[in-house]
């Protein structure tokens, strides 16, 4: 499994989004695995529209009501998303606020992704029973020399192993094949990618090479 984030670059927002969200659904669809964008808010009905299964980057731990410029998790589900990630490093929010949305979005039938910078953070979340949790320490997003593969498996191996339940991705600086077989062979089902996807020349290419590492580990 790969969650592609999009974040607010240029090459993931607008028409460039419908591009991006093709491109991974042509990947999954070659090779078999699981893809799944992480959009904008604003970008999400015009990509459900185009039959694009979509995630949103966050949702706000807020109720109808007088809540102007935050993102309500029955708004997201309105408009075709099918989950939504949670407490990005760009995006932290506090644990108890992490936890009232998980359990929100569960009632609504929203599946989520929840990051966490350290196995000590995720396991403050990990009885919230959210559906994926990823390791992604900040100091490696956005890197292409350095990745938490390389930089530090013995903590993803100590992040799975606490986290027995639910299903772990690894994400932060994973550019390569070698990143990806790293974090499969520590227990990992999935990775998080953003960067090294949005911003490639062809990021087709790039999806299919590190699926390609998906294919070895089978």
């Amino acid at each position: 499994m790969i969650f592609v984030n999009f974040k607010t670059y240029r090459q993931g927002t607008g028409t460039r989004a419908v591009e991006l969200a093709k491109t991974c659904q042509e990947v999954s669809r070659e090779t078999s695995l699981e893809i799944i964008p992480l959009v904008q808010a604003v970008d999400i009905f015009r990509l459900n529209q185009q039959s694009f299964l979509v995630w949103a980057q966050s949702a706000d731990d807020i109720e109808f009501g007088p809540n102007t410029g935050q993102v309500l998790p029955e708004a997201l589900l309105a408009t075709g998303a099918k989950g939504t990630m949670l407490n990005h490093s760009e995006n932290k929010i506090p644990t108890q606020v992490i936890i009232s949305i998980v359990n929100r979005c569960r009632r609504l039938g929203l599946k989520t992704l929840v990051c966490a910078e350290s196995p000590e953070e995720a396991k403050e979340i990990v009885d919230s029973g959210p559906d994926f949790l990823a390791y992604e320490p900040p100091e490696f997003i956005g890197s292409r020399t350095a990745s938490v593969s390389t930089a530090k498996p013995e903590v993803i191996k100590e992040f799975v192993n606490k986290i027995e339940k639910i299903p772990v991705l690894v994400g932060a600086g994973i550019h390569s094949q070698k990143d990806v077989r790293i974090a499969l062979s520590l227990g990992a089902k999935g990775i998080l990618v953003s960067s090294d996807v949005v911003l490639a020349e062809d990021p087709k290419k790039e999806l299919l090479e590190l699926a390609e590492a998906f294919r070895e580990n089978n």
